[in-house]
Parts: structure tokens; sequence; C-alpha cells
């Protein structure tokens, strides 16, 4: 497997002539399925989960709709050194008001800090006997998403991926942040832990593919493909603990996704 490259999920400094970009009119998000419908299904524990049905069709539709007015680039045929080859049109905006609608609007902010191991039989086992001890949970939820859930990452990324659009593989990085919570005026040095991807559309190809790291019980690992599903979100580790991974190429269709990160305190 060749060296897999960064990816960029930095936003760009605003210059002079480029002043920074004013964040869309968003449509609400409703109408939204019951918290207790929704499931953070591990794929691969501690490294990838899924929520099927985060988002609902109608609402995805309507999204979709509303994105094709936004100001898309496509990226560059070429990218810059130590960047993965990633061929599709974006927009990027810094918009801590959509991250928040994104967290705490949605079933998210309960299934990543509250029921995040509901679907691990170990814990519920313990369920079945007595109440998780609180300091144990707490730990526990700190190892999972790798510190104290804040947020999300206010910079938000709209990625359209057309017939024969394509991310080679890649890793994504952890970035340092200076968070700001919607509650309060103080900040709070932060950094991403996880990946954050909403699918609005399904297509054919286009699928999120993991390639696990070889170890000696497992020299030749599968890799692990997520099909593109209308409103699912999908979550998967960055950093150093992120595995290589790529968009493959849309065969059909488009493929529409919403991008964010998962922040915690540092």
């Amino acid at each position: 497997m060749p060296k897999p490259k960064k990816s960029d999920p930095k936003p760009p400094p605003p210059t002079r002539q480029q002043p920074p970009t004013q964040p869309p009119n968003w449509p609400p998000l409703r109408p939204l399925l019951p918290t207790t419908d929704l499931r953070l299904t591990p794929l691969v524990p501690d490294q990838i989960y899924l929520i099927r049905n985060f988002l609902p069709a109608t609402l995805c539709k309507t999204y979709a709709s509303f994105l094709l007015n936004l100001p898309l680039t496509t990226t560059p045929g070429r990218p810059k050194k130590d960047e993965a080859v990633r061929v599709n049109d974006r927009f990027q905006v810094q918009d801590a008001r959509f991250a928040e609608m994104l967290w705490g609007g949605t079933a998210l902010r309960e299934l990543v800090l509250e029921r995040f191991d509901e679907d691990e039989e170990e814990y519920e086992d313990e369920r079945k006997g007595r109440e998780e001890d609180e300091q144990a949970k707490t730990q526990k939820l700190r190892e999972t998403w790798g510190g104290q859930p804040l947020g999300l990452n206010p910079n938000i990324r709209i990625y359209r991926y057309s017939k024969g659009q394509f991310f080679a593989q890649h890793y994504d990085e952890s970035n340092t942040l200076t968070y700001n919570p919607p509650s309060t005026t103080k900040s709070i040095p932060a950094l991403t832990t996880w990946t954050l991807l909403i699918y609005l559309t399904t297509c054919t190809g286009g699928e999120t593919v993991f390639y696990p790291d070889a170890t000696r019980a497992h020299p030749n690992p599968e890799p692990i493909a997520v099909a593109p599903e209308v409103g699912m979100a999908l979550l998967h580790r960055h950093g150093d603990r992120c595995m290589v991974h790529e968009g493959r190429v849309v065969t059909g269709g488009e493929k529409w996704v919403v991008r964010s990160d998962l922040v915690v305190a540092r």
C-alpha cells in the first residue's frame, strides 16, 4: 500500500483580498426522528461508529436541494505536497451556530455523551446488575472520544462527489483550536479527535473504505467499506489513531456529504 497522504481539514486563513465566507441560512434541522429511535452502532469498536437515520430522508432531500445553491469550488487536480488526491466540489465555512445545531439540536450530543457504549455486551451485562459507576463511565467516555467532548468543530465542510470523482487513500489529522461554548464567553483549549460525515444522498460507488493495519493474527485484514446511506452519520477516529481510508470513485449519481469533527477539551 502506498504511503497515505493527509487530508486538508484546516480552513484557509482569510486575507484582505479574500474575506471570510459568510455562513449560509441553513434550513431548520427538522423533522428529526426521536432520539430513542437512534443508536450509535459500532462498526469497529472504539474506531468507527454509524448512526443510521441520523437525518430523515425528507430533511436530507431539503438539504441536498439547498446545497446546490452554495458557491462550490472544485478541488485542484494537483494537490499540495503530502496531501491526498481529491477530486470533488466543496464549500467550507466557519459557522459555530450550525455546528451547535448539529450537536445539540440532534441526537448526536446524547449519543456521544450518554449512550456511547449502550450496544456493547459488557456494558449491557453491567447494567443488568447495577448502575455503572459514574467515575468509571466518565473515564470510558474520555478514552472512547479522546477527551471530554465539548461539541463540533465550527469548520463546516460540504462535499459533492459527482460521477468520476473520488478521494484517494489518506488519513485525517487532528487539529488544535480554541472552542467557544454557546452558553458562555469563556474559551476552552480544545482539539479534534473524530471525523463526522453525514451522507445526504446515496449513489453508485462512492464507498468510504477503511484499511485496518496488519497484525500478526490478521496479516491481510479485509477492507471495511461503508456505502453511503441517506441520512446516515459516520464517526471515525482521526489523528494518531486514524485508520487509512478513501472515498471510492462515484460511478453513478452524486454523493453529498456534510463534514465536521468532534471537539474535546485538551
